[in-house]
């Protein structure tokens, strides 16, 4: 009596398991025009006081997000970095709070001047996790497109007599 259980058991994982959906694993990638990008943007951001807290060359599809998870302090300035391929037409990010609520939006295309760098600057209200989830579009190139996030804190030390506007203004839209 036992045994029928226990087959229809075994059946029911390896059938769950053989249709259930691939896990997103993060992947780097290498791009010598983004690896100088990169190498650029780290010189300019340590020259204006920020310590490069995060970095991560990653492997992305298509119009499919990379979600970014990264705990931020309160009223620390952060600013954000996300390279995309230069080939990709479309690129955007967006950060949500821990509650869920879209902080940030940035788009850019092709043409646009830097069009494959987004940049933006962050103070949070409240320490806490915060997900960021860059994403480009290419025609040609569908999987493997390389891309390249960053993370800067501005030090203490180099801000100096400017102060970051509250995170409710600076930078922020509301979601759609």
């Amino acid at each position: 009596m036992k045994k029928p259980h226990l087959l229809l058991t075994a059946l029911t994982f390896f059938s769950l398991t053989a249709f259930s959906q691939d896990v997103i694993r993060l992947q780097s990638c290498t791009n010598n025009s983004i690896s100088k990008q990169v190498d650029s943007l780290k010189n300019l951001y340590g020259n204006d006081g920020y310590v490069l807290l995060k970095e991560a060359s990653i492997t992305m599809e298509s119009e499919f997000e990379m979600p970014v998870i990264i705990p931020l302090t309160q009223g620390a300035w952060y600013q954000f970095v996300f390279i995309g391929d230069y080939s990709s037409r479309l690129y955007e990010v967006r950060m949500y709070d821990w509650d869920e609520r879209q902080v940030i939006f940035r788009q850019k295309k092709w043409g646009d001047v830097d069009g494959n760098v987004i940049v933006y600057s962050y103070v949070p209200q409240v320490s806490q996790f915060h997900m960021m989830k860059p994403v480009q579009v290419n025609k040609q190139i569908k999987k493997n497109l390389c891309g390249y996030v960053m993370l800067f804190k501005r030090t203490g030390a180099a801000t100096g007599s400017v102060s970051p506007a509250p995170a409710t203004t600076l930078d922020a839209q509301p979601a759609h």
